[in-house]
């Protein structure tokens, strides 16, 4: 939901609000989509970085996603996919909610685009916050990575090491 490119946050800038800006630095190249809630500075710094960013009002098709990832990225990809970019509607567990999300069926078309186009060398998924009583949106976060897992092992081919004994 959030671009998460502030310099710094509450006086660090090793936030959870600045991580891509720190990723940028890095020289990687990044792609943002789902993003609802941003900072002028944030909006400053993308524009300077090129960071391709799609708001949520402009969710691209997974081929629009594709088209945009091949102009910038030459190599493989790292998946990381930040809980609330999903509508609360699906997913309240988050630290910071924003309204207007991603849905579960366009989430796993944009994910099974990307494990289908390039070669996918890791994944993460946070931040789930846990609100007690209420498990959907914990199991929700399970499923999502059994399936990024799940779409990385079925439409890679994986290079199969043998062991000495093999």
């Amino acid at each position: 939901a959030h671009t998460d490119f502030r310099n710094s946050y509450e006086g660090s800038p090793y936030s959870h609000a600045c991580v891509m800006r720190r990723v940028s630095e890095l020289g990687v190249p990044i792609i943002q989509v789902g993003i609802r809630s941003t900072a002028e500075e944030e909006i400053i710094a993308i524009r300077e970085n090129e960071v391709v960013t799609f708001f949520a009002e402009n969710t691209p098709t997974p081929e629009q996603l594709v088209d945009s990832l091949k102009k910038v990225i030459k190599g493989p990809v790292y998946i990381t996919f930040d809980l609330d970019a999903l509508d609360p509607s699906i997913m309240p567990a988050t630290g910071t909610p924003e309204p207007g999300g991603l849905l579960w069926s366009e989430t796993l078309k944009l994910i099974r685009a990307v494990t289908d186009n390039f070669t996918v060398i890791g994944f993460d998924v946070v931040e789930l916050s846990p609100i007690p009583g209420l498990v959907a949106p914990d199991f929700l976060a399970a499923k999502l990575t059994y399936k990024i897992a799940g779409y990385i092992g079925t439409s890679q081919q994986l290079p199969v090491t043998k062991s000495a004994e093999d």
